[in-house]
């Protein structure tokens, strides 16, 4: 390909991610209906059977390209005189790479990111408050009402709960959004596998993620098999079409709640419990440290788990991927960033105040 058709190119894929990035956010229904839906269900069904994930495969692969063609251009360079049409080619080849790739996040993905908070789509009703006095004071309340709500219900399922194996989790998790959700996907488009990244995940404070390339919900499966539960619905929230981490935890704990798998159900009230403790414990320590004194055996066994875990891999590591992570969320329209997730906590005690049989819904 001579210089003028990678311009052209450059120019056509400027111009698309143009139309996706203007366009798209402005028209997320028929986005999801006509573009994410079909799409996310395709590639399933075509990549499910795999023992692996191909996402994982393709990480790796980019990772050497890039590699590669950093040393391409170091020898480039270095023999610039008689290279410099070279350089220049592989420069443009590899903008058009990128900005390919970009293109295919928007309309693979990314346009989900423009969705408003799943609590209006839910029509949860919003206090209005006069004050910022007012409104804390109230959300304290709160908080200590949902914090004693989650330890009573660790408590009972506490009891009933039992290990199950990745498996079983992911077979589990699938039905719950097949018989709790009306989710446009739920046929075809959920599957999570173990990610063969796990022993870095682990190391740099991740538990899961969604590829949004090839659609697959990756977890790690070092993960403590009382946290995996709650994990698995989250990442396949996201392949629902529901991209901010906060609803992607709210729907997970919504639908881990709804059926009586006390395994599901415990695993959704402790991973919410540690988020709404440990906002009530900025708030109040003593307060939060009477509700952790109330718990059961177990989940005291499972949060020295947890503990000892944060500790071995608290390092710079985890730090920088959690600063990566939150400048991504911020660059697609997730104005709070990595704090997202622990928004779950106002939304999930809205939800347990109407409680309802009827289908969860999913935007």
């Amino acid at each position: 390909m001579n210089f003028k058709r990678k311009l052209v190119v450059l120019a056509g894929l400027v111009a698309l991610i143009a139309l996706c990035v203007y366009v798209l956010p402005d028209h997320v229904p028929l986005y999801d209906r006509y573009i994410y839906y079909p799409f996310q269900s395709i590639r399933i069904i075509l990549l499910g059977w795999l023992p692996f994930s191909l996402g994982d495969v393709l990480y790796v692969a980019g990772g050497a390209a890039l590699l590669y063609t950093i040393v391409r251009w170091g020898y480039f360079v270095v023999k610039f005189r008689t290279h410099k049409r070279l350089l220049a080619a592989s420069v443009l080849n590899t903008i058009n790479a990128a900005l390919a790739v970009y293109a295919l996040f928007i309309t693979g993905w990314g346009a989900n990111y423009s969705k408003g908070p799943l609590r209006d789509y839910w029509g949860m009703d919003t206090q209005v408050y006069k004050t910022q006095d007012e409104r804390r004071s109230a959300d304290s309340v709160q908080l200590v009402a949902f914090n004693q709500f989650l330890v009573d219900k660790l408590n009972s399922t506490a009891p009933q709960y039992r290990t199950l194996t990745f498996a079983e989790i992911d077979k589990g998790a699938r039905n719950c959004y097949r018989m709790y959700t009306d989710s446009k996907v739920k046929g075809y488009g959920l599957d999570v596998k173990p990610t063969m990244f796990g022993y870095f995940m682990e190391r740099v404070a991740v538990d899961g993620y969604y590829n949004p390339f090839t659609g697959e919900g990756q977890v790690s499966s070092r993960l403590p098999a009382f946290i995996l539960p709650f994990v698995v619905c989250h990442e396949m929230a996201h392949q629902a079409g529901i991209a901010a981490e906060g609803d992607a935890n709210l729907m997970a704990y919504a639908v881990g709640t709804q059926g009586s798998d006390p395994s599901f159900n415990y695993s959704c009230y402790l991973n919410i419990w540690l988020y709404a403790n440990t906002r009530l414990f900025r708030r109040d320590s003593v307060i939060a440290k009477q509700f952790e004194a109330q718990l059961n055996a177990l989940t005291t066994a499972h949060i020295d788990t947890l503990e000892e875990l944060s500790k071995k891999y608290n390092n710079e590591a985890s730090r920088y991927s959690s600063e990566f992570y939150d400048s991504y969320l911020k660059m697609n329209n997730q104005k709070d960033g990595i704090r997202s997730y622990s928004n779950v906590v106002t939304s999930a005690w809205m939800l347990e105040q109407g409680r309802s049989n009827a289908l969860i819904r999913v935007p």
